[in-house]
């Protein structure tokens, strides 16, 4: 009996289609019933061949050999995914299968991953393609009554392998001119470099910014009620003339009463913030818990794949599919616990509907926006961090199911001599979505400078009495450094940062999102920080010396988004038929024959202006100090050495003097804790201090665990709870 092989993106889908379509008995990297196999990727499998793989001559890097064009690429597997390659292969190579289902993600990556398998499998059967936006039973079921043609997908594959190996190409070809050229350990690529000129744009502008004073008016009167000043022809409640606002104060206190010329009032609405997608969910990650994108990403991918509560979230939709309407219920009964129990009950009382907020077919490409599963939860089986990311997600998720919340808003007008002064308050009506957060929530309508405040009953014509009237004073403030989830917005929508261009080009990049995608953005930034491009100070990212000589060094063009859109849009045409994949790769072929050009026929040098006195122990060469993402460190400026050693790492410790992150120096019994403020806090005297203080008891093996955890990356996680010891010990002198 003949059987039909189906190919997921991942085991867990994987395993949903296979319960589907009651695939029970368990193979090798497989699970097979009586008319499917289904087998499964971990992502991308295969990937295209390294440049040592054409010839050992690119094995050493020389400028000479640039640039290396070979055709055709060829594909490899990816060494840690071999077993499950061959296990598919061997799947897919059996004699009763007669026909291969691609059911990886219904995307251009998605396509790329399973037609890159079927092509280094050598495999030439007929392929169906299951084109689902949700891996719920009733969608996979309709999925594959409505099997399509995988010949229909033919143009995306295309465009899909077009984009890889143009990125092979022109990414390849510049880093190693880059490097080869200056003898530095240099990269360069279609997003890493426009994303470290955003910041470096940023930082310029932060430079060049020149702050203003500017000047408003407080009056306190009877009640009490804070009015605040407006300019009647601006509707401003600042100048930035210091003549104006003496002249008005010097006026004004004179008057002692202000009569109430006007009292407004407007029953307002405000709806539940829309549900996550994953680079939403990276920059409040960021902003509430300080994570990383990558740390977020991989407690995201814990909680998918090993707890199973919540959704893909590799996904780049803030909307649900209509299908996944009749499974709101359960899905709240799924979090019905300690702290979420009163918020669900609420819900459950009546009929859960879906709406256009959240609920949009249109809106949903590969996956729908994150949300809890129908699993039941158990919170204790979570560690600290992942509690805080399902928090997020489980409290957005009921929020809009809620109402909205409603006010009204109150606004005084009154006239102080012939000037206007306002005063605002607000009534809340009905909580709404407001209920399931604990925090306060931005206020939309605080934003004009008018701060609201409780407001006693008044009425028109009301006379009040003035206490007393003060001149305010401001500065304008330059744009603030980015942090992680500012920057992730930026990559998200880059249009800012592409004046001059066509509104084509802006609209197509808004179109493919941005720089990078949600599954590679995390993995971009992570990348600069580790080439030492980016560096930490705070909660802000900055560009490295180093990073800011590389900018001056690669080719305009590739700094630019404008770049990435382009090529999007001829991706688009190829995946429509309109444009062939041979047209594109020549056109990057020649484009980065120009790239290496340019950079050969440089002018520009590179140096180093971090290099230490200190030898590297493996060449003799001279190590250069780095601030790494958790501190400071040498490494040696020899790329095909690779040595690296740790100088200080950031703690949780906060110092008692200026209550700063403390950072450690040292080796063994000699480590140290340094403050910027200056002071000096001897470790083995931490260690003898820890017992004395309250809460602080924990093991000797509890400190070492924690100041191993500091060496490891952030995406590794450490022990919560005794960061939060840690961090408040006073080490007093």
């Amino acid at each position: 009996m003949s059987k039909t092989l189906v190919l997921a993106e991942k085991p867990s889908v994987g395993r949903d289609i296979a319960r589907v379509l009651q695939c029970q008995k368990k193979g090798n990297g497989y699970l097979e019933g009586d008319k499917y196999i289904v087998t499964w990727a971990l992502g991308h499998l295969v990937t295209l061949a390294d440049p040592e793989v054409y010839g050992q001559q690119y094995s050493s890097w020389k400028i000479e050999d640039l640039p290396i064009m070979p055709s055709p690429l060829k594909l490899v597997v990816i060494r840690e995914s071999n077993k499950q390659f061959h296990s598919v292969k061997q799947q897919m190579k059996r004699n009763d299968v007669k026909e291969i289902v691609i059911a990886t993600d219904a995307g251009r990556e998605g396509e790329l991953v399973a037609r890159w398998i079927i092509e280094l499998a050598h495999v030439n059967k007929p392929i169906k393609r299951l084109w689902i936006s949700s891996v719920t039973d009733k969608a996979i079921r309709d999925g594959f009554r409505n099997l399509k043609d995988g010949k229909a997908y033919d143009n995306l594959f295309a465009s899909a392998a077009a984009r890889a190996e143009a990125d092979w190409l022109v990414g390849i070809n510049a880093t190693r001119a880059l490097t080869c050229k200056h003898n530095a350990q240099l990269s360069c690529g279609r997003v890493q470099t426009p994303t470290l000129a955003i910041v470096d744009r940023r930082e310029e502008e932060i430079r060049q910014f020149t702050p203003k004073p500017f000047y408003g008016l407080s009056a306190l009167a009877q009640g009490p009620i804070q009015l605040q000043w407006q300019d009647q022809q601006t509707k401003d409640v600042k100048t930035f003339s210091k003549e104006k606002a003496d002249q008005l104060l010097a006026a004004l206190k004179k008057e002692a009463v202000a009569e109430v010329t006007e009292i407004t009032k407007a029953h307002k609405k405000t709806y539940a913030p829309q549900l996550y997608d994953l680079t939403e969910l990276q920059r409040d990650a960021n902003k509430i818990f300080g994570h990383s994108a990558k740390e977020t990403l991989s407690i995201m991918q814990g909680l998918y794949e090993h707890h199973k509560v919540v959704t893909y979230p590799r996904t780049d939709s803030r909307y649900l599919t209509a299908d996944i309407v009749e499974t709101l219920p359960d899905r709240v009964k799924a979090v019905q616990m300690k702290p979420y129990a009163p918020f669900a009950a609420k819900l459950l009382r009546a009929p859960i509907k879906g709406n256009k907020a959240f609920v949009d077919d249109s809106k949903v490409s590969d996956h729908h926006a994150i949300i809890p599963t129908e699993q039941s939860v158990l919170l204790s089986d979570m560690n600290d961090k992942e509690r805080k990311i399902f928090d997020l997600v489980v409290k957005r998720f009921l929020a809009v199911l809620y109402p909205a919340f409603e006010y009204e808003q109150t606004t005084i007008q009154a006239k102080l001599g012939t000037e206007l002064f306002l005063a605002r308050g607000k009534t809340v009506l009905a909580k709404g979505w407001r209920e399931v957060y604990d925090h306060d929530v931005e206020d939309e309508d605080s934003r004009d400078g008018v701060k609201e405040q409780l407001l006693p009953s008044i009425a028109k014509g009301d006379r009040l009495k003035i206490s007393s009237i003060t001149q305010t004073k401001g500065e304008t403030k330059p744009p603030e450094p980015f942090t992680e989830a500012t920057l992730l917005s930026a990559m998200e929508n880059p249009a800012k940062y592409m004046a001059g261009e066509s509104k084509d080009l802006i609209k197509t990049i808004g179109e493919t999102g941005g720089l990078g995608t949600v599954a590679t953005r995390a993995d971009v930034i992570e990348k600069l920080f580790n080439s030492f491009l980016f560096e930490k100070r705070g909660k802000h990212i900055f560009v490295t010396a180093k990073g800011k000589q590389l900018l001056e060094l690669v080719p305009d063009e590739m700094q630019s988004p404008t770049l990435t859109a382009q090529w999007e849009q001829k991706l688009g045409a190829i995946a429509k038929g309109g444009l062939s994949k041979q047209a594109f790769i020549g056109e990057m072929k020649t484009y980065a024959k120009s790239v290496v050009q340019e950079i050969k026929n440089s002018e520009q040098t590179f140096r180093h202006d971090n290099l230490t006195r200190t030898r590297c122990p493996e060449c003799n060469k001279f190590l250069l100090e780095v601030n790494g993402r958790r501190g400071k460190m040498l490494v040696c400026q020899d790329r095909e050495c690779g040595y690296r050693k740790g100088i200080s790492k950031q703690t949780n410790a906060r110092c008692p003097k200026c209550h700063k992150r403390l950072e450690l120096h040292g080796q063994g019994d000699k480590q140290t804790f340094v403050c910027v403020c200056g002071h000096r806090e001897k470790l083995t005297t931490f260690q003898e201090r820890r017992d004395k203080e309250k809460g602080g008891k924990v093991s000797k093996k509890e400190v070492a665990k924690f100041l191993k955890g500091q060496d490891q990356e952030e995406s590794e996680g450490i022990n919560s709870a005794l960061k939060d010891a840690l961090s408040k010990f006073k080490l007093d002198q």
